[in-house]
């Protein structure tokens, strides 16, 4: 892939200087910047295809970067931090990041990581040009024209209701929808302690759309908030 421009954002400078060698050897250009405040001066000139921030820097750190790039594009971002708690991985993936590693790293694994969010990212913008009416997220096809639903070609038979439900999930990826939400969007009335209609149907949509509903690849729970599509 080549004509791939990656900013890095990391104050220390030996770090910097080592993915240099390996960004390159892929036929990648590195931008470099040592704090966030930087980083976004540098996003005003440069179109960039890829950034990896590091959490901990001085005058503006990862998290607060990640949450102003976040305002204006959806570029990847790799956060990267010397915290391997996963409340700290949760934090960094909560305001925006689409993948965390833990210092010390591989570089290896570190390109590695790059070339699975680029690939991501490319499939993803691709199908949006393909057909504007139609959201594909791995093998789960939406036709929101068609109300189709297909999952590895083969159409899979939805109710109005699951199909409102799915879409909205959809058009939200990435988004954790409280089960309050849900259903006042779907069932288009208040709430009132509607817990178990949205269960059940989150349920039936899985036993359609998933090959094993008891671990589920796209209606993800969060667990006391509500579901999400990652």
């Amino acid at each position: 892939m080549s004509g791939v421009t990656i900013l890095m954002v990391d104050d220390e400078t030996e770090i910097l200087k080592l993915m240099e060698i390996y960004v390159r050897n892929e036929g990648y250009t590195l931008l470099t910047a040592s704090h966030g405040l930087e980083a976004l001066e540098i996003l005003r000139i440069h179109k960039v295809d890829l950034i990896i921030l590091d959490v901990m820097m001085p005058q503006m750190d990862g998290i607060e970067a990640c949450m102003k790039i976040r305002e204006e594009n959806n570029t990847p971002i790799i956060m990267l931090s010397a915290k391997s708690q996963e409340i700290d991985k949760i934090a960094g993936l909560s305001i925006g990041a689409d993948d965390y590693v833990t210092k010390p790293f591989s570089p290896l694994e570190l390109v590695a990581r790059i070339k699975s969010q680029l690939r991501r990212y490319k499939q993803l913008n691709s199908n949006s040009v393909r057909d504007e009416n139609e959201i594909q997220i791995d093998e789960l096809v939406i036709n929101v024209a068609s109300h189709r639903v297909a999952v590895a070609g083969v159409e899979i038979k939805l109710t109005p209701r699951e199909f409102a439900l799915l879409h909205m999930l959809a058009i939200n990826r990435g988004l954790v929808l409280s089960m309050d939400k849900i259903y006042t969007e779907v069932w288009n009335e208040p709430f009132m302690e509607s817990k178990n209609t949205v269960m059940v149907h989150i349920r039936k949509l899985r036993e359609k759309i998933e090959k094993d509903p008891q671990q589920p690849v796209y209606i993800k729970t969060v667990w006391g908030i509500g579901y999400k599509i990652e």
